[in-house]
């Protein structure tokens, strides 16, 4: 906990409370959520019951989530710098924390209509909301076009501007492209085990999670703070694609067995016909009988068949496989961090410390 903190604390400005570190950095999207309402108005002509419309929309979705992302923006440029932000350096760095936290509301957004998802955050998914359903497919499109104008306003005039405009499309290509490899390997109405491989899990994990949810904000925070060697970000990249796969692969156990008072989220994986860690490791090690119960009973929304794959997974122990999964992968991601030296390697073990072991 002690060096989770200390990165809260190196993002704060000059004279803050480490306790203050989330309240601060919402106090920022409160600024840039008014900045975005008023530009609606004055530079597109968006009546004023759209203005309300979007700002409760932009409310809804985006601030609602763990943080950890735009966060990670903030602690990466004071973790570079090695001190205290000042209050303008911390207000940039927070905005362009925000801009990440607006593209995984609006991955979101997408993600759960193609999903089928009822919940998000222990709320419904937008789609999901009263009159709002398939209007939710623009809607996600403008959170996009929100970080375009944000980063106009606050980097046209930062020899950054091009390289972090840059970044934000290579992501989200990168991210759409492994949304496909997600939808193409597991069709909702084509169940196909056989397309299920750890090779192609680690291609789609690496693509839809990897790089916007990790490597995205490090990268995004360094070169912010004027990092400019190829090598650091090399590095940072095989550090944070590593410690996406462990992201993802405790997001599926917690999609069929956490519970969704805690995470907030009801799970749809084996619904879905979802790729997961979990399906994957089951192929690995089913004998024929299961396997073929699990070709019988994959990718069906009807309870019966889900609790029919879930107690194929029981006996096949694959909870105390990913136990014995996660304390590996932590112990070579620490190993991995301990060999960063191109800056303080603390931004990634606060990065870890705030997934390791967790239950939404």
């Amino acid at each position: 906990m002690g060096a989770a903190m200390a990165g809260v604390a190196r993002g704060l400005a000059s004279g803050a409370k480490p306790s203050a570190g989330r309240a601060q950095f919402k106090g920022v999207f409160q600024q840039l959520r008014t900045e975005l309402v008023d530009e609606l108005g004055a530079s597109y002509e968006v009546p004023t019951e759209l203005q309300e419309y979007l700002d409760y929309m932009a409310q809804y979705n985006v601030p609602g989530g763990k943080l950890n992302r735009g966060m990670a923006v903030v602690d990466t440029v004071a973790g570079v710098k090695g001190a205290p932000l000042e209050r303008a350096e911390y207000f940039k760095a927070a905005a362009l924390g925000w801009c990440v936290e607006f593209m995984q509301a609006f991955l979101l957004v997408a993600d759960d209509i193609m999903d089928n998802s009822l919940t998000r955050r222990g709320v419904p998914c937008w789609y999901q909301s009263p009159h709002i359903g398939m209007d939710a497919v623009n809607d996600a499109l403008i959170l996009e076009s929100f970080i375009y104008i944000i980063l106009k306003k606050h980097f046209r005039n930062s020899p950054h501007y091009v390289s972090l405009m840059e970044t934000f499309h290579d992501v989200t290509y990168r991210t759409e492209l492994g949304q496909l490899l997600d939808l193409k390997t597991a069709p909702a109405d084509d169940v196909d085990l056989s397309r299920f491989t750890m090779a192609k899990y680690n291609q789609i994990v690496k693509y839809k999670t990897g790089y916007y949810s990790f490597f995205l904000p490090v990268s995004l925070g360094m070169t912010l703070a004027n990092v400019n060697e190829p090598q650091a970000f090399a590095d940072a990249e095989r550090i944070l694609l590593d410690m996406g796969r462990y992201f993802q692969i405790q997001d599926d156990v917690l999609d069929c067995f956490g519970d969704p008072a805690v995470s907030g989220k009801i799970g749809t994986d084996i619904q879905d016909n979802k790729c997961t860690w979990l399906v994957v490791t089951a192929l690995e090690r089913a004998s024929p009988d299961q396997r073929r119960a699990l070709e019988n009973n994959y990718g069906r929304s009807d309870a019966f068949f889900v609790e029919a794959v879930k107690s194929i997974y029981r006996d096949l122990e694959l909870e105390a496989e990913f136990r014995a999964y996660e304390a590996a992968a932590v112990a070579e991601l620490e190993a991995d961090i301990s060999g960063f030296d191109h800056f303080d390697a603390r931004v990634f073990s606060d990065l870890l410390a705030k997934i390791a072991n967790r239950t939404k």
